[in-house]
């Protein structure tokens, strides 16, 4: 009797499920970005496409490389299978709330010995060589009281989820990359046409210094000034030439290709970075994926606590056999050969050393980590869009600020040219206004390349981009 009331108020106990209901933890997020004008607003919803955000820049190179690293990129496609690998497990789990069946069948021959251990000391034994044909099915059906299957089954959706999350991350980072490593290359191609412009334009004042030195008008060292610093420009090719094949090769990469079989013609086209939407900072926790596979994998850490808590309580499962058992196969289905069980096993920890809340305790502050690690990818997600937004405001200004320039620059170019031809000045000044308007038409072409470098970057850290 008091076996049967210990049983009782465990069930009792178990009745509800063990572990804590999972509620998203609260995150403090600001009111608004602090932008400057001309930023507008936009209105983005968790369900919004967020998939070729990369169509905004209006480049057709860039559109094919994307495709083609979507459709062939290796990276992406471990997270596919991994995603699917999630998925899989979670179909298993949700298996468990049915019950399961099974068949069976054992067919032998065997002989038993005389001299095995007795019985019942009256009744002799006797070897005997027979035949047993088994045909047995099987169900069991595990009762949840505890909760385990019922968590088991929330943290494989969760998994699930955050797999999924985890693949449009990848792809996230995947279309990211191959826009940052193009327009890398297309902002070295800007640079060389600069180099390749300021290249003929040196070396038609190398002509000029020549010939001005051979009629006498000029000393040799206008020509040794002028012939170095057309050196010093061809070396800087050559630089830029080494960078652009990096940033090629690591294209090839990102698209599936080995990188010997891939090439991209030069362009010295200046792409000019789309305007970027944005909405409340509230919206970010929404679209990241990064921030979406944090979150649930704080619902996977919540559901191992309550696996863990449900193996406190007792464990209760109904068994089930029905079949035919016989010597002979031609009476194994007759109705004396019938055999059928039912019945119930419970199971309840008494003494395991500490081990179960050991299990407890592991899995609560595997919980608490995964909370931390999800406010930590929050406030890294408003930094990174801070930052792009601060960013790309500063590179729009420098950029105005660096054509300004070009066009100060190419004044006093021909001004130096003009008091060189005259007599006015020495050729030293003319290298100097060379050299001026070089630095500066390659310091645009680099504000360029950041400008869209940065653009990228906030249309990442915003999750991706919207209308």
């Amino acid at each position: 009797m008091r076996a049967a009331n210990c049983i009782a108020a465990a069930l009792l106990v178990a009745g509800c499920t063990a572990g804590p209901e999972y509620r998203r933890p609260a995150v403090e997020t600001p009111a608004r970005w602090r932008v400057e004008s001309p930023w507008r607003v936009a209105t983005p919803r968790d369900d919004a496409p967020k998939g070729a955000w990369w169509a905004g820049f209006n480049d057709p190179d860039l559109e094919r490389l994307e495709r083609q690293a979507l459709s062939a990129s290796p990276t992406l496609a471990v997270a596919a299978a991994r995603l699917e690998q999630a998925r899989a497990t979670l179909e298993a789990a949700t298996g468990l709330r049915y019950p399961q069946a099974s068949i069976g069948s054992r067919d032998q021959r065997f002989r038993i010995t005389e001299n095995r251990p007795l019985s019942n000391y009256a009744s002799p034994q006797f070897s005997a060589v027979q035949n047993d044909f088994t045909l047995v099915l099987s169900a069991s059906y595990e009762l949840d009281l505890a909760g385990r299957v019922r968590r088991t089954i929330e943290g494989a959706q969760a998994a699930s989820a955050q797999s999924a999350a985890d693949f449009e991350n990848t792809r996230l980072v995947l279309t990211a990359d191959v826009a940052t490593a193009y327009f890398n290359l297309r902002a070295i191609d800007i640079e060389l046409d600069v180099l390749s412009r300021s290249i003929g334009l040196q070396r038609r004042a190398l002509e000029l210094a020549n010939s001005r030195h051979e009629l006498g008008a000029a000393s040799g060292l206008d020509v040794a000034q002028q012939q170095a610093l057309l050196d010093s420009t061809l070396t800087q090719v050559d630089l830029l030439r080494k960078q652009r094949g990096q940033f090629e090769h690591a294209l090839a990469t990102l698209v599936g290709t080995p990188a010997p079989d891939f090439a991209l013609a030069p362009q010295a086209a200046r792409t000019v970075p789309p305007a970027i939407p944005l909405g409340v900072p509230s919206d970010v926790l929404e679209r990241r994926p990064d921030v979406a596979s944090a979150e649930r994998a704080m619902a996977v850490a919540n559901a191992q606590v309550g696996v863990a808590t449900a193996a406190l309580y007792p464990s209760i499962s109904l068994v089930s056999t029905f079949g035919r058992e016989s010597r002979d196969l031609s009476t194994l289905f007759s109705a004396p050969s019938a055999v059928w069980s039912i019945g119930a096993s419970i199971t309840q920890p008494l003494f395991d050393a500490g081990r179960l809340q050991a299990n407890v305790r592991f899995a609560r502050a595997g919980y608490e980590a995964s909370v931390a690690t999800y406010r930590r990818i929050v406030l890294g997600a408003m930094q990174e869009v801070e930052d792009g937004i601060t960013g790309l405001a500063a590179l729009d200004r420098a950029y105005v600020q660096a054509g300004a320039a070009v066009t100060s620059a190419t004044r006093v170019l021909e001004m130096a040219n003009a008091r060189y031809e005259g007599g006015a000045a020495g050729y030293l000044e003319v290298i100097t206004a060379q050299q001026f308007l070089l630095n500066n038409e390659r310091l645009q072409a680099q504000l360029l390349g950041q400008r869209l470098l940065t653009a990228v970057f906030l249309v990442k850290a915003l999750g991706g981009g919207w209308t």
